[in-house]
């Protein structure tokens, strides 16, 4: 009987275990192209790079796209698992765990191509006017710096134009991003503008699994090795490629 008790037990561990595995999770984020967005393939370079490591890890995912505030409050409340799109910041350990980092985020100064423009520090750019969206935070550096001229515009698109436009002289944003939005442009437009070498500010992209999923301390270790598997084996480049990063 003692066999046969140790082996109904071991029978019921491995089907918790299964079932633990083949329990979807919830993943979710805001529109943030072309990071997350359910318009672009496998719903954007994030959500295509985090959902292959989970399933690497032994998780199948559903993912879902809402406001940000609606967001996190899904994963403090536990309603979501995983939070695609994270910066780290210590409040929100209170309601989840960071991953390691999986992406750079790099909020970076662009300007034509037939000016120059040296930065080394934001006090050299105080004499350029510079293209902002309105209601986007840059760096608080940048932000709290009264001496920049800051023109508030609605988006990058409108920016972009701006400078290839010779209007203003600079304007900035995260890397990513506007190599998308700029994939999308003109020639004309594209082919003026150009980087500057520095950074204004560089922010890791985490995951952030809900504390409330009972299973979060492995999620994150079992994201964390896929991610490193990944990079070794040539499958994270690949899909930065198909993403056209």
């Amino acid at each position: 009987m003692p066999r046969v008790h140790r082996a109904f037990a071991l029978i019921g561990l491995l089907l918790l275990t299964q079932s633990a595995v083949a329990e979807k999770l919830r993943l979710v984020a805001d529109a943030w192209p072309p990071f997350t967005d359910a318009t672009l393939i496998n719903g954007g370079l994030a959500t295509d790079i985090v959902s292959t490591a989970l399933a690497r890890a032994g998780y199948a995912s559903d993912f879902e796209q809402v406001p940000w505030a609606r967001a996190l409050l899904g994963i403090g409340e536990g309603r979501y698992d995983v939070l695609v799109n994270a910066w780290y910041n210590q409040e929100r350990t209170k309601i989840g765990q960071f991953s390691g980092e999986y992406l750079l985020n790099r909020v970076r100064f662009l300007k034509r191509k037939d000016v120059a423009i040296e930065y080394n520090n934001l006090q050299q750019l105080h004499t350029y006017p510079i293209a902002v969206v309105r209601g986007y935070a840059y760096s608080a550096a940048f932000d709290e710096d009264a001496s920049l001229q800051k023109v508030p515009v609605h988006n990058f698109a409108m920016a972009v134009r701006m400078v290839a436009a010779d209007r203003v002289k600079l304007t900035l944003e995260d890397e990513f991003v506007a190599r998308y939005y700029l994939s999308r442009e003109s020639s004309k437009v594209r082919n003026s503008v150009e980087f500057l070498p520095k950074p204004l500010s560089e922010n890791s992209l985490h995951i952030l699994v809900s504390l409330k999923n009972p299973r979060h301390e492995q999620i994150v270790a079992g994201f964390d090795r896929e991610i490193a598997a990944m990079k070794a084996d040539g499958s994270y480049e690949r899909l930065m490629k198909q993403h056209g990063m």
